[in-house]
């Protein structure tokens, strides 16, 4: 039998696996949009979960076409092993009616016996017999290839079919896709445009907030500072001599011993909230929404549950609370090491007071937009902010 380029079974395998993967990822985006859906206008949750949900969509079709391609080569395979093994079976068909013309033209036994023994010599007798036997040996060969031949056409007829039944489906399953990638891409364009029209709005809003993380950020600084300035004069009028903002914590053994054991957690520190997903970063960044807006984060944003405990993330005491309108501000000082938690409700704790790690200390403030909790983590090493995703363990 001649040989046919097969596809590889791990590749269709893969493609498979890919496609369901993809069609997961797609469904819990949905239900991910019927919950921001509630909301009555269109909002950024919203259109960053249809972008994500579209070019998901979009990997699907390509995998799709990667399996009807796969398909297609499959079938032409098939198709040219049937072709191959038609010809053989003729072959052998054509083959066999001649062994069974040439044994009826020497149907009985005389016949046989006459053809032996009207050998030349003993040699040639001993070769017409043994010529007969396989003869007949080939015969029953050439019945049981063609029957042989016959199965295996059968089943790769049977192959076909149901090839080219996978390949119609998967057709359709790429058309309907195709379908809800132009509304997706429609609805994407009219979320689009609502939000363009609310940009003043957003605008006002971001400018607001600006403000009050402003006016935040200067009571936390202001508590430090006051903090620090009354260490300082603690220290010096216990004649502790060189004593600066960055040592003014550390000048005890017990203050140093837990800045050291701070420091040692990098990495292992738990997170703030039991569940939670970071949603803004350190640093300077563009808005998600506005352009040419550049928003600053003094430290991490993170999502959690509606009502969910706001913990500490280390032995300290807290240094201070601060109470605005728009959300409170707890900061906890482990040795040089501050943590600063913010959007904070329901403060459980004051200033002066002892605090372990995970000790719930707040609970987190609720956004309307999506009904869940949210807060901001801050690290301050003195006066300097420090970026706290690397601080905390990893998830």
């Amino acid at each position: 039998m001649p040989l046919f380029s097969q596809v590889n079974p791990a590749a269709k395998k893969d493609l498979e696996r890919k496609r369901n993967k993809l069609l997961r990822e797609i469904e819990q985006t949905n239900k991910q949009l019927q919950q921001t859906a509630k909301n009555k206008n269109a909002t950024q949750a919203q259109l960053d979960a249809l972008r994500k949900k579209i070019k998901l969509r979009e990997q699907l079709i390509g995998n799709i076409n990667g399996e009807i391609n796969t398909l297609g080569k499959e079938i032409s395979s098939t198709g040219n092993q049937i072709q191959s093994l038609q010809q053989q079976l003729e072959q052998l068909k054509k083959n066999y009616a001649e062994m069974i013309r040439f044994a009826q033209a020497n149907r009985n036994q005389y016949q046989s016996m006459a053809f032996i023994f009207a050998s030349h010599d003993f040699n040639q007798a001993y070769k017409r017999v043994k010529y007969l036997q396989q003869y007949s040996e080939n015969r029953k060969e050439q019945a049981a290839a063609i029957s042989k031949t016959g199965d295996e056409l059968s089943q790769k007829k049977s192959e076909l079919e149901q090839q080219k039944k996978e390949k119609t489906g998967l057709k359709v399953a790429e058309e309907k896709h195709k379908k809800d990638l132009v509304k997706e891409k429609t609805d994407q364009d009219k979320m689009m445009a609502n939000l363009s029209a609310a940009e003043k709005k957003l605008t006002s809003q971001l400018q607001d907030k600006i403000k009050a993380k402003e006016k935040l950020d200067r009571a936390i600084e202001s508590i430090i500072r006051k903090e620090i300035a009354a260490a300082k004069k603690k220290a010096e009028a216990a004649g502790k001599k060189n004593v600066t903002a960055e040592n003014v914590f550390t000048l005890t053994p017990e203050a140093q011993q837990l800045s050291n054991s701070f420091a040692g957690n990098k990495g292992s520190l738990p997170w703030p909230v039991e569940q939670g997903r970071i949603t803004d970063y350190f640093g300077s960044h563009p808005h998600p929404q506005l352009k040419n807006i550049t928003i600053k984060n003094d430290g991490i944003d993170i999502q959690t549950n509606k009502g969910a405990g706001v913990r500490s993330l280390f032995n300290g005491e807290v240094s201070g609370t601060v109470n605005l309108p728009g959300g409170s501000a707890i900061i906890i000082r482990h040795g040089e090491y501050l943590s600063v938690y913010s959007n904070v409700e329901d403060v459980f704790v004051k200033k002066g007071d002892k605090v372990t790690t995970k000790q719930k200390i707040g609970t987190a403030k609720t956004n309307p937009d999506d009904n869940k909790g949210k807060i901001n983590l801050q690290i301050w090493k003195g006066f300097n902010k420090l970026n706290p995703q690397p601080w905390l363990a990893r998830k």
